[in-house]
């Protein structure tokens, strides 16, 4: 593994990174312009890596990956020197208590919390779960009033695996905190997550019997607006969505796509009511449609649709999945993604023109990115 000198002498030069998460390890990026990467990896070889969060709080640069060895099992590690060396703690980070006679299988979700609450950073698990951290993500809690719900014992496994994908702590209130699962739907809690409430009101599920039940539904990612909190977007298993009160209801936005499924879906990091998805042809094929893969942005809240794919390799059959994707906070906001191909695309222009900055890697299953 690369030393700490050089490590540091990189950082001071490059100002942007970038973080891709594979079946079999992770790649860490560095650049200055955004389209030219330097690489480090794969660190943690043949282990999987299905989230990722970097947290920039506190003027340090700290990246926490979730791991799931084959032979080792799942845990969180961290490092604060860009990837040179790896810390986790010796019982590991999540951890069941013994009455709860759960073991933990994945962790689908790392999110730091906002820069007024420093040392806090969430996790979401497999089994359904949701945990929470003070010391920056080395040791974490069970949420004790999501795992007790009531509706647990109804919440199944998706493709996937039984999921808490989604957790985003509102920025303006510590109270509020918006978990999604797949599957499950869509829970909120305003009271620091000791009570949950699912909020799918007009989120479809074709699946069940009841096409629009109050849980159950198979969210497949939640992304919150920057400015207005009560406003969120969801990419469903079969819809894509809007919400402007905080999830109570939600109203179908993706007239104008050319499929309504897919994984990912990313809000911007400062303009209201701008958001990114990657359509997939539903249900079976889960393909770009025709084959050709495209981002399509909205700047309008949902009404409209613009399909961005100038720089795409074509053509291409393979999916890109629900963490897969990222935005930064750099101006222009820069967009980045990882297909199951191993391809991942940079843009620095919201995604006007993409670049191909990793190619030939195991399926991407997680991608971050930030300024550091």
């Amino acid at each position: 593994m690369e030393n700490s000198e050089a490590t540091n002498g990189m950082r001071s030069e490059m100002t942007h990174l970038l973080a891709v998460g594979t079946k079999k390890g992770l790649w860490l990026g560095t650049s200055n312009d955004r389209v030219n990467y330097s690489f480090t990896g794969p660190h943690f070889l043949m282990q999987e890596i299905p989230s990722i969060g970097i947290d920039t709080r506190d003027g340090r640069t700290r990246i926490l990956v979730g791991l799931r060895s084959e032979h080792w099992g799942p845990t969180v590690a961290h490092s604060d020197d860009l990837g040179a060396t790896w810390q986790e703690p010796e019982r590991g980070a999540i951890t069941f208590p013994p009455d709860t006679e759960a073991a933990l299988e994945r962790v689908w979700q790392i999110q730091p919390d906002s820069a007024d609450r420093p040392g806090v950073v969430w996790a979401g698990c497999e089994p359904i779960s949701v945990w929470k951290s003070t010391d920056g993500g080395e040791h974490f809690e069970l949420n004790r009033g999501l795992w007790d719900h009531p509706h647990r014992s109804e919440w199944g496994a998706g493709f996937g695996g039984a999921a808490a994908h989604t957790v985003l702590p509102s920025p303006f209130d510590e109270n509020a905190i918006h978990v999604a699962m797949s599957t499950g739907g869509v829970y909120r809690s305003v009271d620091g997550g000791a009570n949950w409430e699912p909020r799918n009101k007009g989120i479809g599920a074709t699946f069940l019997p009841e096409e629009t039940p109050e849980f159950g539904q198979c969210v497949h990612k939640v992304a919150r607006d920057p400015n207005t909190p009560e406003v969120l977007f969801a990419q469903n298993h079969g819809g894509v969505y809007r919400s402007g009160n905080s999830g109570d209801s939600w109203e179908y936005i993706a007239g104008g796509l050319p499929a309504d499924f897919g994984f990912t879906i990313l809000a911007h990091p400062r303009r209201s009511d701008t958001a990114w998805v990657i359509p997939l042809v539903a249900d079976a094929q889960r393909i770009p449609p025709d084959g050709q893969l495209a981002v399509h942005r909205t700047d309008d809240g949902g009404t409209s649709w613009t399909r961005l794919a100038d720089g795409l390799l074509q053509p291409e059959f393979n999916v890109v999945l629900r963490d897969a994707a990222s935005v930064d906070t750099a101006e222009p906001a820069g967009l980045y993604f990882g297909t199951r191909g191993g391809t991942v695309y940079a843009s620095a222009d919201e995604g006007a023109h993409f670049e191909p900055v990793l190619t030939q890697l195991p399926d991407v299953l997680c991608v971050r990115a930030a300024v550091i």
